[in-house]
Protein backbone atom coordinates (compact mmCIF):
# COMPACT_ATOMS: atom_id res chain seq x y z
CA UNK A 1 0.00 0.00 0.00
CA UNK A 2 1.45 3.42 -0.98
CA UNK A 3 2.59 5.76 1.79
CA UNK A 4 0.18 8.55 2.71
CA UNK A 5 0.90 11.95 1.22
CA UNK A 6 2.03 14.72 3.60
CA UNK A 7 -1.26 16.54 3.03
CA UNK A 8 -3.21 13.44 4.00
CA UNK A 9 -1.12 12.97 7.14
CA UNK A 10 -1.82 16.57 8.10
CA UNK A 11 -5.55 16.03 7.61
CA UNK A 12 -5.54 12.90 9.77
CA UNK A 13 -3.60 14.85 12.45
CA UNK A 14 -6.07 17.75 12.24
CA UNK A 15 -9.05 15.41 12.48
CA UNK A 16 -7.54 13.75 15.56
CA UNK A 17 -6.95 17.12 17.24
CA UNK A 18 -10.50 18.22 16.46
CA UNK A 19 -11.93 15.00 17.86
CA UNK A 20 -9.95 15.42 21.08
CA UNK A 21 -11.02 19.04 21.41
CA UNK A 22 -14.61 18.10 20.71
CA UNK A 23 -14.40 15.33 23.30
CA UNK A 24 -13.04 17.56 26.06
CA UNK A 25 -15.46 20.36 25.17
CA UNK A 26 -18.33 17.87 25.38
CA UNK A 27 -17.19 16.68 28.81
CA UNK A 28 -16.82 20.26 30.10
CA UNK A 29 -20.23 21.22 28.77
CA UNK A 30 -21.81 18.12 30.31
CA UNK A 31 -20.22 18.80 33.70
CA UNK A 32 -21.01 22.53 33.87
CA UNK A 33 -24.36 22.38 32.11
CA UNK A 34 -24.05 25.94 30.82
CA UNK A 35 -22.96 25.38 27.22
CA UNK A 36 -25.38 25.53 24.30
CA UNK A 37 -23.44 23.03 22.15
CA UNK A 38 -22.88 25.36 19.16
CA UNK A 39 -19.13 24.73 19.20
CA UNK A 40 -19.72 20.99 19.06
CA UNK A 41 -22.05 21.33 16.12
CA UNK A 42 -19.55 23.51 14.29
CA UNK A 43 -16.95 20.83 15.02
CA UNK A 44 -19.10 18.26 13.22
CA UNK A 45 -19.45 20.55 10.22
CA UNK A 46 -15.69 21.17 10.23
CA UNK A 47 -15.00 17.44 10.29
CA UNK A 48 -17.34 16.93 7.32
CA UNK A 49 -15.60 19.78 5.47
CA UNK A 50 -12.19 18.19 6.11
CA UNK A 51 -13.53 14.87 4.85
CA UNK A 52 -14.71 16.55 1.65
CA UNK A 53 -11.30 18.22 1.24
CA UNK A 54 -9.55 14.87 1.63
CA UNK A 55 -11.84 13.27 -0.96
CA UNK A 56 -11.17 16.12 -3.38
CA UNK A 57 -7.38 15.79 -2.99
CA UNK A 58 -7.56 12.01 -3.45
CA UNK A 59 -9.54 12.44 -6.68
CA UNK A 60 -6.91 14.86 -8.02
CA UNK A 61 -4.08 12.47 -7.18
CA UNK A 62 -5.62 9.28 -8.52
CA UNK A 63 -8.06 8.21 -11.22
CA UNK A 64 -8.48 4.70 -9.86
CA UNK A 65 -12.08 3.86 -9.00
CA UNK A 66 -12.91 3.21 -5.35
CA UNK A 67 -13.58 -0.35 -4.34
CA UNK A 68 -17.01 -1.31 -3.06
CA UNK A 69 -15.67 -1.24 0.52
CA UNK A 70 -14.35 2.29 0.02
CA UNK A 71 -17.68 3.44 -1.39
CA UNK A 72 -19.51 2.04 1.63
CA UNK A 73 -16.98 3.59 4.00
CA UNK A 74 -17.43 6.96 2.31
CA UNK A 75 -21.21 6.68 2.57
CA UNK A 76 -21.02 5.78 6.24
CA UNK A 77 -18.90 8.86 6.94
CA UNK A 78 -21.63 11.04 5.46
CA UNK A 79 -24.18 9.59 7.90
CA UNK A 80 -23.85 11.25 11.31
CA UNK A 81 -23.83 9.00 14.39
CA UNK A 82 -26.24 10.36 16.98
CA UNK A 83 -25.91 9.87 20.71
CA UNK A 84 -27.44 11.16 23.93
CA UNK A 85 -25.31 14.32 23.79
CA UNK A 86 -25.67 15.52 20.20
CA UNK A 87 -29.11 14.28 19.08
CA UNK A 88 -31.24 17.18 20.25
CA UNK A 89 -28.73 19.71 18.99
CA UNK A 90 -28.56 18.25 15.51
CA UNK A 91 -32.29 17.54 15.18
CA UNK A 92 -33.37 20.96 16.42
CA UNK A 93 -30.55 22.86 14.73
CA UNK A 94 -31.09 21.55 11.20
CA UNK A 95 -33.90 22.29 8.79
CA UNK A 96 -34.19 18.67 7.66
CA UNK A 97 -32.83 15.55 9.39
CA UNK A 98 -33.65 11.98 8.36
CA UNK A 99 -32.98 9.71 11.33
CA UNK A 100 -32.55 5.95 11.16
CA UNK A 101 -33.19 4.29 14.51
CA UNK A 102 -31.62 0.84 14.53
CA UNK A 103 -30.44 -2.01 16.74
CA UNK A 104 -27.15 -3.84 16.04
CA UNK A 105 -28.80 -7.27 16.38
CA UNK A 106 -31.77 -6.49 14.09
CA UNK A 107 -31.46 -8.20 10.66
CA UNK A 108 -33.78 -5.71 8.98
CA UNK A 109 -31.69 -2.85 10.36
CA UNK A 110 -28.59 -4.52 8.89
CA UNK A 111 -30.32 -4.87 5.53
CA UNK A 112 -31.47 -1.25 5.51
CA UNK A 113 -28.19 0.31 6.69
CA UNK A 114 -26.26 0.12 3.37
CA UNK A 115 -29.31 1.40 1.47
CA UNK A 116 -29.53 4.33 3.88
CA UNK A 117 -25.82 5.09 3.48
CA UNK A 118 -26.05 4.92 -0.31
CA UNK A 119 -29.04 7.26 -0.24
CA UNK A 120 -27.02 9.67 1.90
CA UNK A 121 -24.29 9.74 -0.76
CA UNK A 122 -26.81 10.37 -3.55
CA UNK A 123 -28.56 13.15 -1.65
CA UNK A 124 -25.24 14.82 -0.92
CA UNK A 125 -24.30 14.72 -4.62
CA UNK A 126 -27.69 16.24 -5.48
CA UNK A 127 -27.05 19.11 -3.08
CA UNK A 128 -29.90 18.15 -0.76
CA UNK A 129 -30.07 20.10 2.53
CA UNK A 130 -31.09 16.96 4.42
CA UNK A 131 -28.81 15.76 7.21
CA UNK A 132 -28.68 11.96 7.29
CA UNK A 133 -28.18 10.52 10.77
CA UNK A 134 -28.43 7.19 12.56
CA UNK A 135 -29.06 6.32 16.21
CA UNK A 136 -28.24 3.06 17.97
CA UNK A 137 -31.55 2.87 19.82
CA UNK A 138 -30.45 -0.06 21.96
CA UNK A 139 -27.41 1.85 23.24
CA UNK A 140 -29.35 5.11 23.71
CA UNK A 141 -32.90 4.02 24.62
CA UNK A 142 -33.92 7.28 26.32
CA UNK A 143 -32.78 9.35 23.35
CA UNK A 144 -34.60 6.97 20.99
CA UNK A 145 -37.78 7.25 23.05
CA UNK A 146 -37.58 11.05 23.03
CA UNK A 147 -37.51 10.98 19.23
CA UNK A 148 -40.43 8.56 18.96
CA UNK A 149 -38.39 5.49 18.02
CA UNK A 150 -39.91 2.34 19.51
CA UNK A 151 -39.17 -0.38 16.93
CA UNK A 152 -36.34 -1.35 14.61
CA UNK A 153 -35.64 -0.10 12.08
CA UNK A 154 -37.47 3.23 12.28
CA UNK A 155 -37.07 6.14 9.86
CA UNK A 156 -38.24 9.62 10.84
CA UNK A 157 -37.90 12.92 8.99
CA UNK A 158 -37.49 15.96 11.24
CA UNK A 159 -38.37 19.36 9.78
CA UNK A 160 -37.18 22.13 12.08
CA UNK A 161 -37.39 19.69 14.98
CA UNK A 162 -40.86 18.31 14.18
CA UNK A 163 -41.04 14.68 13.06
CA UNK A 164 -43.09 12.85 10.49
CA UNK A 165 -42.97 9.08 9.85
CA UNK A 166 -41.22 7.74 6.78
CA UNK A 167 -43.70 6.22 4.31
CA UNK A 168 -41.52 5.41 1.30
CA UNK A 169 -39.75 2.32 0.04
CA UNK A 170 -36.51 0.91 1.40
CA UNK A 171 -34.14 0.86 -1.52
CA UNK A 172 -31.58 3.68 -1.71
CA UNK A 173 -33.35 5.20 -4.71
CA UNK A 174 -36.75 5.11 -3.00
CA UNK A 175 -35.30 6.81 0.07
CA UNK A 176 -33.82 9.56 -2.14
CA UNK A 177 -37.12 10.07 -3.98
CA UNK A 178 -39.14 10.27 -0.77
CA UNK A 179 -36.73 12.69 0.90
CA UNK A 180 -36.56 15.02 -2.11
CA UNK A 181 -40.34 15.09 -2.40
CA UNK A 182 -40.80 15.87 1.28
CA UNK A 183 -38.17 18.62 1.15
CA UNK A 184 -39.53 20.49 -1.85
CA UNK A 185 -38.64 18.64 -5.09
CA UNK A 186 -41.72 16.64 -6.14
CA UNK A 187 -41.06 17.01 -9.90
CA UNK A 188 -37.79 17.22 -11.84
CA UNK A 189 -37.90 19.32 -15.02
CA UNK A 190 -35.79 18.07 -17.94
CA UNK A 191 -34.96 20.68 -20.58
CA UNK A 192 -32.27 19.19 -22.82
CA UNK A 193 -31.54 16.04 -24.80
CA UNK A 194 -28.38 15.49 -22.75
CA UNK A 195 -30.32 15.59 -19.49
CA UNK A 196 -32.87 13.18 -20.94
CA UNK A 197 -30.16 10.73 -22.01
CA UNK A 198 -28.50 10.75 -18.58
CA UNK A 199 -31.64 10.63 -16.42
CA UNK A 200 -32.62 6.93 -16.94
CA UNK A 201 -29.09 5.84 -15.98
CA UNK A 202 -29.74 6.94 -12.40
CA UNK A 203 -33.50 6.33 -12.22
CA UNK A 204 -34.69 2.80 -13.06
CA UNK A 205 -38.34 3.88 -12.74
CA UNK A 206 -40.04 7.24 -13.26
CA UNK A 207 -43.26 8.85 -14.46
CA UNK A 208 -42.96 11.31 -17.35
CA UNK A 209 -45.42 14.10 -18.06
CA UNK A 210 -45.43 16.12 -21.31
CA UNK A 211 -47.12 19.50 -21.19
CA UNK A 212 -47.20 22.37 -23.67
CA UNK A 213 -47.05 24.80 -20.76
CA UNK A 214 -46.58 24.00 -17.11
CA UNK A 215 -49.95 25.45 -16.17
CA UNK A 216 -53.59 24.40 -16.12
CA UNK A 217 -55.75 21.80 -14.38
CA UNK A 218 -54.00 18.75 -15.88
CA UNK A 219 -50.59 20.01 -14.81
CA UNK A 220 -51.82 20.83 -11.32
CA UNK A 221 -53.22 17.30 -10.92
CA UNK A 222 -49.91 15.89 -12.19
CA UNK A 223 -47.97 17.86 -9.54
CA UNK A 224 -50.44 16.83 -6.82
CA UNK A 225 -49.95 13.19 -7.79
CA UNK A 226 -46.17 13.67 -7.79
CA UNK A 227 -46.28 15.18 -4.32
CA UNK A 228 -48.54 12.44 -2.99
CA UNK A 229 -46.77 9.40 -4.44
CA UNK A 230 -43.85 8.42 -2.24
CA UNK A 231 -42.06 5.86 -4.40
CA UNK A 232 -41.88 7.07 -8.00
CA UNK A 233 -39.91 10.03 -9.27
CA UNK A 234 -41.90 12.36 -11.57
CA UNK A 235 -40.31 14.29 -14.44
CA UNK A 236 -41.85 16.99 -16.64
CA UNK A 237 -40.93 18.12 -20.14
CA UNK A 238 -42.42 20.50 -22.71
CA UNK A 239 -40.29 19.49 -25.71
CA UNK A 240 -41.51 16.50 -27.72
CA UNK A 241 -37.98 15.60 -28.85
CA UNK A 242 -36.75 15.52 -25.26
CA UNK A 243 -39.80 13.44 -24.31
CA UNK A 244 -39.03 10.91 -27.07
CA UNK A 245 -35.64 10.20 -25.53
CA UNK A 246 -37.35 9.22 -22.29
CA UNK A 247 -40.42 7.55 -23.84
CA UNK A 248 -39.70 6.63 -27.52
CA UNK A 249 -43.25 5.67 -28.54
CA UNK A 250 -44.82 8.78 -27.03
CA UNK A 251 -47.90 10.15 -28.75
CA UNK A 252 -47.22 13.44 -30.59
CA UNK A 253 -49.53 15.73 -28.67
CA UNK A 254 -49.29 18.39 -26.02
CA UNK A 255 -50.47 16.23 -23.12
CA UNK A 256 -49.02 12.86 -22.16
CA UNK A 257 -48.27 10.71 -19.12
CA UNK A 258 -46.35 7.45 -19.06
CA UNK A 259 -44.44 5.15 -16.72
CA UNK A 260 -40.88 4.01 -17.53
CA UNK A 261 -39.27 0.97 -15.86
CA UNK A 262 -35.89 -0.67 -16.43
CA UNK A 263 -37.20 -4.13 -17.24
CA UNK A 264 -38.86 -6.15 -20.03
CA UNK A 265 -42.14 -4.23 -19.81
CA UNK A 266 -40.32 -0.91 -20.05
CA UNK A 267 -42.97 1.57 -21.23
CA UNK A 268 -46.56 1.85 -20.00
CA UNK A 269 -48.82 4.58 -21.38
CA UNK A 270 -51.51 6.27 -19.29
CA UNK A 271 -54.83 6.70 -21.06
CA UNK A 272 -57.05 8.03 -18.28
CA UNK A 273 -58.08 11.50 -17.21
CA UNK A 274 -55.59 13.83 -15.56
CA UNK A 275 -57.00 13.54 -12.06
CA UNK A 276 -54.72 12.87 -9.12
CA UNK A 277 -56.55 9.78 -7.82
CA UNK A 278 -56.67 8.15 -11.24
CA UNK A 279 -52.99 8.86 -11.89
CA UNK A 280 -52.03 7.35 -8.53
CA UNK A 281 -54.18 4.28 -9.20
CA UNK A 282 -52.49 3.80 -12.59
CA UNK A 283 -49.02 4.01 -11.02
CA UNK A 284 -49.83 1.66 -8.14
CA UNK A 285 -51.16 -0.98 -10.54
CA UNK A 286 -48.16 -0.75 -12.88
CA UNK A 287 -45.15 0.09 -10.68
CA UNK A 288 -44.15 -3.50 -9.94
CA UNK A 289 -41.96 -5.52 -12.33
CA UNK A 290 -43.53 -8.39 -14.25
CA UNK A 291 -42.18 -10.73 -11.57
CA UNK A 292 -41.52 -9.20 -8.15
CA UNK A 293 -38.85 -10.90 -6.03
CA UNK A 294 -40.00 -10.75 -2.42
CA UNK A 295 -37.51 -9.41 0.13
CA UNK A 296 -37.68 -8.22 3.72
CA UNK A 297 -37.46 -4.63 2.51
CA UNK A 298 -40.25 -4.73 -0.11
CA UNK A 299 -42.58 -7.14 1.69
CA UNK A 300 -44.85 -4.44 3.14
CA UNK A 301 -45.19 -2.81 -0.27
CA UNK A 302 -46.10 -6.16 -1.85
CA UNK A 303 -48.65 -7.05 0.82
CA UNK A 304 -50.34 -3.64 0.56
CA UNK A 305 -50.54 -3.68 -3.24
CA UNK A 306 -53.94 -2.65 -4.66
CA UNK A 307 -53.70 -5.61 -7.06
CA UNK A 308 -55.91 -8.09 -5.23
CA UNK A 309 -55.08 -11.15 -7.34
CA UNK A 310 -51.58 -12.34 -6.42
CA UNK A 311 -49.71 -15.45 -7.55
CA UNK A 312 -46.75 -16.57 -5.43
CA UNK A 313 -44.09 -18.88 -6.85
CA UNK A 314 -41.94 -20.55 -4.19
CA UNK A 315 -38.74 -22.02 -5.58
CA UNK A 316 -35.02 -22.29 -4.96
CA UNK A 317 -32.78 -19.56 -6.38
CA UNK A 318 -31.16 -21.85 -8.98
CA UNK A 319 -34.50 -23.11 -10.27
CA UNK A 320 -35.84 -19.53 -10.42
CA UNK A 321 -33.11 -18.52 -12.90
CA UNK A 322 -34.52 -20.98 -15.44
CA UNK A 323 -38.12 -20.11 -14.62
CA UNK A 324 -37.83 -16.31 -14.69
CA UNK A 325 -38.12 -15.65 -18.45
CA UNK A 326 -41.14 -17.93 -19.09
CA UNK A 327 -42.71 -16.61 -15.90
CA UNK A 328 -42.31 -13.04 -17.15
CA UNK A 329 -44.04 -14.02 -20.41
CA UNK A 330 -46.96 -15.41 -18.41
CA UNK A 331 -47.09 -12.31 -16.18
CA UNK A 332 -47.17 -10.00 -19.23
CA UNK A 333 -50.53 -11.50 -20.23
CA UNK A 334 -52.05 -10.48 -16.90
CA UNK A 335 -50.25 -7.18 -16.35
CA UNK A 336 -51.89 -4.83 -13.81
CA UNK A 337 -54.52 -7.53 -13.12
CA UNK A 338 -52.46 -10.23 -11.41
CA UNK A 339 -49.30 -9.61 -9.41
CA UNK A 340 -46.72 -12.37 -9.81
CA UNK A 341 -44.32 -12.75 -6.88
CA UNK A 342 -41.29 -15.02 -6.55
CA UNK A 343 -40.15 -16.20 -3.12
CA UNK A 344 -36.94 -18.07 -2.31
CA UNK A 345 -38.29 -21.20 -0.66
CA UNK A 346 -35.14 -21.48 1.47
CA UNK A 347 -35.79 -18.08 3.10
CA UNK A 348 -37.82 -19.23 6.10
CA UNK A 349 -38.85 -15.75 7.24
CA UNK A 350 -40.40 -15.02 3.85
CA UNK A 351 -41.61 -18.42 2.65
CA UNK A 352 -42.81 -20.31 5.72
CA UNK A 353 -45.59 -17.92 6.80
CA UNK A 354 -47.22 -18.48 3.40
CA UNK A 355 -46.48 -22.19 3.03
CA UNK A 356 -47.85 -22.88 6.50
CA UNK A 357 -51.23 -21.67 5.23
CA UNK A 358 -51.17 -24.62 2.83
CA UNK A 359 -49.60 -27.15 5.20
CA UNK A 360 -46.50 -27.21 2.99
CA UNK A 361 -43.96 -25.49 5.24
CA UNK A 362 -41.48 -28.38 4.93
CA UNK A 363 -41.61 -28.63 1.15
CA UNK A 364 -38.45 -28.09 -0.92
CA UNK A 365 -40.06 -28.40 -4.37
CA UNK A 366 -41.38 -25.54 -6.48
CA UNK A 367 -44.86 -24.53 -5.30
CA UNK A 368 -47.32 -22.15 -6.95
CA UNK A 369 -50.08 -20.57 -4.87
CA UNK A 370 -52.52 -17.72 -5.34
CA UNK A 371 -54.56 -15.35 -3.22
CA UNK A 372 -57.74 -13.42 -3.94
CA UNK A 373 -57.50 -10.69 -1.34
CA UNK A 374 -60.98 -9.40 -2.16
CA UNK A 375 -62.60 -12.45 -0.60
CA UNK A 376 -59.63 -13.75 1.44
CA UNK A 377 -59.39 -17.00 -0.48
CA UNK A 378 -56.28 -19.00 -1.29
CA UNK A 379 -55.52 -21.45 -4.08
CA UNK A 380 -52.91 -24.10 -4.83
CA UNK A 381 -51.63 -25.32 -8.19
CA UNK A 382 -51.70 -29.09 -7.68
CA UNK A 383 -50.17 -30.05 -11.05
CA UNK A 384 -46.58 -29.64 -12.23
CA UNK A 385 -45.62 -25.93 -12.24
CA UNK A 386 -44.87 -25.65 -15.95
CA UNK A 387 -45.32 -22.22 -17.64
CA UNK A 388 -48.47 -23.44 -19.44
CA UNK A 389 -49.99 -24.77 -16.20
CA UNK A 390 -49.12 -21.54 -14.39
CA UNK A 391 -50.81 -19.52 -17.16
CA UNK A 392 -53.89 -21.75 -16.94
CA UNK A 393 -53.83 -21.28 -13.15
CA UNK A 394 -53.69 -17.48 -13.54
CA UNK A 395 -56.61 -17.52 -15.99
CA UNK A 396 -58.68 -19.53 -13.55
CA UNK A 397 -57.85 -17.10 -10.76
CA UNK A 398 -58.87 -14.12 -12.87
CA UNK A 399 -62.07 -15.77 -14.12
CA UNK A 400 -63.11 -17.11 -10.72
CA UNK A 401 -63.08 -20.77 -11.77
CA UNK A 402 -60.46 -22.06 -9.31
CA UNK A 403 -61.56 -24.07 -6.31
CA UNK A 404 -60.30 -22.57 -3.02
CA UNK A 405 -57.68 -24.60 -1.21
CA UNK A 406 -58.32 -25.75 2.32
CA UNK A 407 -55.47 -27.07 4.39
CA UNK A 408 -55.64 -30.72 5.39
CA UNK A 409 -53.49 -33.30 7.10
CA UNK A 410 -53.19 -36.76 5.50
CA UNK A 411 -56.24 -38.99 5.99
CA UNK A 412 -55.61 -41.08 9.13
CA UNK A 413 -56.48 -44.68 9.91
CA UNK A 414 -59.35 -44.47 12.40
CA UNK A 415 -59.84 -48.19 12.96
CA UNK A 416 -60.40 -49.14 16.60
CA UNK A 417 -60.32 -45.44 17.63
CA UNK A 418 -62.98 -44.41 20.17
CA UNK A 419 -62.48 -40.79 19.11
CA UNK A 420 -62.28 -40.42 15.33
CA UNK A 421 -59.69 -38.07 13.82
CA UNK A 422 -61.21 -35.67 11.26
CA UNK A 423 -59.04 -33.76 8.76
CA UNK A 424 -59.90 -31.14 6.17
CA UNK A 425 -60.36 -33.73 3.42
CA UNK A 426 -62.71 -35.90 5.51
CA UNK A 427 -64.82 -33.19 7.16
CA UNK A 428 -67.60 -33.60 4.58
CA UNK A 429 -67.78 -37.40 4.72
CA UNK A 430 -67.29 -37.87 8.46
CA UNK A 431 -69.29 -34.91 9.78
CA UNK A 432 -71.58 -33.21 7.26
CA UNK A 433 -72.60 -36.24 5.19
CA UNK A 434 -72.75 -38.73 8.05
CA UNK A 435 -76.22 -39.93 9.08
CA UNK A 436 -75.11 -40.03 12.71
CA UNK A 437 -74.88 -37.47 15.48
CA UNK A 438 -71.36 -36.09 15.84
CA UNK A 439 -69.74 -34.43 18.85
CA UNK A 440 -66.69 -32.66 17.44
CA UNK A 441 -63.82 -31.32 19.52
CA UNK A 442 -61.98 -28.47 17.77
CA UNK A 443 -58.51 -27.98 19.19
CA UNK A 444 -55.00 -26.75 18.52
CA UNK A 445 -51.73 -28.27 19.80
CA UNK A 446 -50.62 -24.97 21.29
CA UNK A 447 -53.91 -24.44 23.18
CA UNK A 448 -53.39 -24.77 26.96
CA UNK A 449 -57.07 -25.27 27.82
CA UNK A 450 -57.59 -27.92 25.13
CA UNK A 451 -56.07 -30.65 27.27
CA UNK A 452 -58.92 -30.47 29.82
CA UNK A 453 -61.54 -30.69 27.06
CA UNK A 454 -59.72 -33.67 25.50
CA UNK A 455 -59.89 -35.55 28.82
CA UNK A 456 -63.64 -34.87 28.99
CA UNK A 457 -64.06 -36.22 25.45
CA UNK A 458 -62.28 -39.47 26.40
CA UNK A 459 -64.56 -39.93 29.40
CA UNK A 460 -67.67 -39.25 27.31
CA UNK A 461 -66.53 -41.60 24.52
CA UNK A 462 -66.03 -44.38 27.07
CA UNK A 463 -69.35 -43.55 28.75
CA UNK A 464 -71.35 -43.78 25.50
CA UNK A 465 -69.37 -46.64 23.94
CA UNK A 466 -71.56 -48.93 21.86
CA UNK A 467 -74.08 -46.37 20.62
CA UNK A 468 -74.51 -46.73 16.85
CA UNK A 469 -75.96 -43.26 16.25
CA UNK A 470 -73.22 -41.21 17.94
CA UNK A 471 -69.66 -40.43 16.84
CA UNK A 472 -67.02 -38.70 18.94
CA UNK A 473 -64.46 -36.88 16.81
CA UNK A 474 -61.74 -34.24 17.00
CA UNK A 475 -60.02 -31.97 14.47
CA UNK A 476 -56.78 -29.99 14.72
CA UNK A 477 -57.91 -26.58 13.45
CA UNK A 478 -54.33 -25.32 13.19
CA UNK A 479 -53.60 -27.88 10.44
CA UNK A 480 -57.01 -28.40 8.85
CA UNK A 481 -59.58 -26.09 7.30
CA UNK A 482 -63.09 -26.36 5.92
CA UNK A 483 -65.44 -23.51 4.91
CA UNK A 484 -68.20 -24.91 7.13
CA UNK A 485 -66.10 -25.49 10.23
CA UNK A 486 -67.56 -22.88 12.57
CA UNK A 487 -65.12 -22.29 15.42
CA UNK A 488 -63.68 -18.91 16.34
CA UNK A 489 -61.56 -20.02 19.29
CA UNK A 490 -60.13 -23.16 20.88
CA UNK A 491 -61.12 -25.41 22.43
CA UNK A 492 -64.61 -25.68 20.98
CA UNK A 493 -67.24 -28.40 21.23
CA UNK A 494 -69.73 -28.62 18.36
CA UNK A 495 -72.69 -31.01 18.33
CA UNK A 496 -73.97 -31.88 14.84
CA UNK A 497 -77.42 -33.46 15.05
CA UNK A 498 -78.06 -36.24 12.58
CA UNK A 499 -81.04 -34.42 11.06
CA UNK A 500 -79.54 -30.89 11.02
CA UNK A 501 -75.88 -30.70 10.10
CA UNK A 502 -76.06 -27.09 8.89
CA UNK A 503 -76.67 -25.68 12.39
CA UNK A 504 -74.21 -27.20 14.86
CA UNK A 505 -74.87 -26.54 18.55
CA UNK A 506 -71.92 -24.96 20.34
CA UNK A 507 -71.46 -26.39 23.82
CA UNK A 508 -69.64 -24.66 26.65
CA UNK A 509 -66.23 -26.15 27.32
CA UNK A 510 -66.71 -25.04 30.93
CA UNK A 511 -69.50 -27.60 31.36
CA UNK A 512 -68.88 -30.65 33.51
CA UNK A 513 -68.76 -34.11 31.97
CA UNK A 514 -72.09 -34.94 33.64
CA UNK A 515 -73.75 -31.88 32.12
CA UNK A 516 -72.41 -32.76 28.68
CA UNK A 517 -73.64 -36.35 29.06
CA UNK A 518 -77.10 -35.08 30.02
CA UNK A 519 -77.15 -32.86 26.91
CA UNK A 520 -76.21 -35.81 24.68
CA UNK A 521 -78.88 -38.06 26.21
CA UNK A 522 -81.50 -35.41 25.67
CA UNK A 523 -80.58 -34.84 22.01
CA UNK A 524 -80.07 -38.42 20.84
CA UNK A 525 -83.08 -39.81 22.68
CA UNK A 526 -81.26 -42.51 24.64
CA UNK A 527 -81.88 -43.06 28.34
CA UNK A 528 -78.68 -43.05 30.37
CA UNK A 529 -78.32 -46.51 31.87
CA UNK A 530 -74.76 -46.06 33.03
CA UNK A 531 -73.90 -44.79 36.49
CA UNK A 532 -73.09 -41.10 36.46
CA UNK A 533 -70.28 -41.84 38.90
CA UNK A 534 -68.23 -42.96 35.90
CA UNK A 535 -68.11 -39.31 34.84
Amino acid sequence: MAAAKPTTRFIYFAVTILLLLSFFTSITSHETGDGDGDDDYEGIEELMALDEEEESQQKEGSHVKSSEAEVIAKAQRIVLELNSDNTRRIVDGSEFVLVLGYAPWCPRSAELMPQFAEAATSLKELGSPVVMAKLDAERHPKTASSLGISGFPTLLLFTNGTSQPYTGGFSSEEIVIWVRKKTGVPVIRINSLTEAEEFPKKHPMFAIGLFKDFVGHEYEEFVKAATSHNEIQFVEVNDIEVAKVLFPNIKPNNLFLGLVKSEMERYTMYEGRFEMDQILDFLDHNKFPLVTILTELNSIKVYSSPIKFQVFVFTKADAFKNLLTPLQEVARKFISKIMVVSVDITEDNLAKPFLTLFGLEDSEDTIVTAFDNKISSKYLLESDPTPSKIEEFCSGLLNGTLSPHFRSQPIPDNKEESIQIVVGKTFDSMVLSSNKNVLLEVYSPWCIDCETTSKQMKKLAKHFKGLDNLIFARIDASANEHPKLQADDYPALLFYKADDKSNPIKLSTKSSSKDLAAFINKNIGVQDQVSKDEL
